[in-house]
């Protein structure tokens, strides 16, 4: 797989009379990945996503972190959820599949995505068109957050987390970036920078935690809702 290669893609010229066509039409299709998303997903029960590059290799430490951490949620009765790909979704897939945990798979179509990855249960193996459908269904679903090292899909995704969590959308959850080699100089932005501009407040430094294993975001997870939550229900 080429994760490099550029898509070029040509476009017509559309009169507004076409665009509006064309998006009134397009509203089926957005509900159509909802019905499936919300048929898929319903049943899987407390989940954790886990967010994270496409390119990490097996040989890579944060695959085994990521691998370790799919069996400890499965060995607690918690599903996963992945983003279907490669990489870091592979790998979280995996070690819940391998221990007998629910394994289910959002993936996006991509014009440089291979399809999902084989470690999805079958009922669980979905892939939706539009991201901002995939989020919702990762949001309304999970139980908690963690986010590997990646890149623009995993930052994405782990500011929509954050962005929910502080602005009361969802019920607080607890969000786990895993490296702190990876993530130490975003999190110093955010202090030195944003904080000190005044474009966020102290608290929302809380809103997310850094650790380096996969022993600690199970600690993290258990410790949240212990002290704040006592059910695991859908965020909305």
């Amino acid at each position: 797989m080429n994760v490099d290669k550029r898509v070029v893609r040509k476009f017509e010229k559309k009169t507004w009379s076409e665009v509006k066509s064309k998006n009134s039409w397009q509203v089926f299709r957005i509900m159509a990945e909802f019905v499936e998303g919300f048929d898929v997903l319903t049943e899987i029960g407390p989940a954790v996503t886990v967010f994270g590059s496409a390119r990490t290799k097996a040989n890579d430490p944060y695959y085994q972190i990521a691998y370790e951490l799919g069996g400890f949620l499965a060995r607690e009765g918690l599903s996963v959820i992945t983003g279907g790909g490669p990489g870091i979704m592979e790998a979280t897939n995996k070690g819940a599949k391998e221990l007998g945990g629910s394994s289910a798979g959002v993936g996006i179509e991509l014009p440089f995505e291979a399809s999902n990855n084989a470690f999805i249960d079958s009922d669980k193996n979905i892939t939706f068109r539009y991201f901002f459908v995939r989020k919702l269904m990762f949001l309304k679903y999970s139980q908690a957050f963690v986010a590997f090292p990646g890149g623009l899909g995993t930052l994405d995704e782990l500011f929509e987390s954050l962005t929910l969590s502080q602005t009361g959308k969802t019920p607080k959850f607890p969000i786990l970036l895993v490296g702190r080699d990876y993530w130490s100089g975003l999190v110093d932005w955010l202090k030195m920078r944003v904080l000190e501009d005044g474009n966020i407040y102290e608290d929302d430094l809380e809103l997310f935690r850094v650790v380096d294993s996969a022993e600690e975001v199970m600690d993290s997870i258990k410790g949240f809702f212990a002290r704040y939550r006592k059910e695991m229900v859908p965020n909305f």
